[in-house]
């Protein structure tokens, strides 16, 4: 177990720290493996199969598996190697985003929420913040 940090109050945050990388590690490291075309398609062929090449935990792997982006951060996915898979399916970064948003948004949506500035920083600072009103 590690201490508390100061970022462990802020909600939807996923700090790469070195705790949350060694949880990841398997998932990331699935993820590079997509760099290399053999793999990809041998991904596509049978994605169940190619998965047990990585010694993830099971909910890494059904987060994975059901493209739940959101699930795969909490888990120990760093962003930038799960954009890896998502690119394989054709995603952009904006779907992915509208995905992780909880919102149920349309990539439409997400993308004018972006160019209108993000989300507002009232109640997102901290659970703390919410707590107190």
């Amino acid at each position: 177990m590690r201490s508390p940090r100061d970022y462990d109050d802020i909600p939807g945050t996923y700090v790469q720290d070195a705790t949350h990388l060694r949880k990841g590690y398997h998932l990331n490291m699935f993820c590079m493996s997509l760099n290399q075309a053999g793999n990809r398609e041998e991904f596509r062929a049978d994605e169940a199969r190619y998965l047990d090449r990585f010694p993830m935990t099971e909910a890494q792997r059904r987060a994975l598996l059901a493209r739940d982006w959101l699930e795969m951060l909490r888990l120990g996915g760093n962003i930038y190697y799960t954009f890896k898979l998502a690119t394989f399916d054709g995603l952009t970064m904006q779907h992915v985003g509208a995905a992780m948003s909880g919102t149920g948004m349309s990539v439409e949506e997400f993308r004018q929420m972006l160019l209108d500035g993000g989300r507002p920083i009232e109640g997102n600072r901290s659970r703390g913040e919410r707590a107190r009103g």
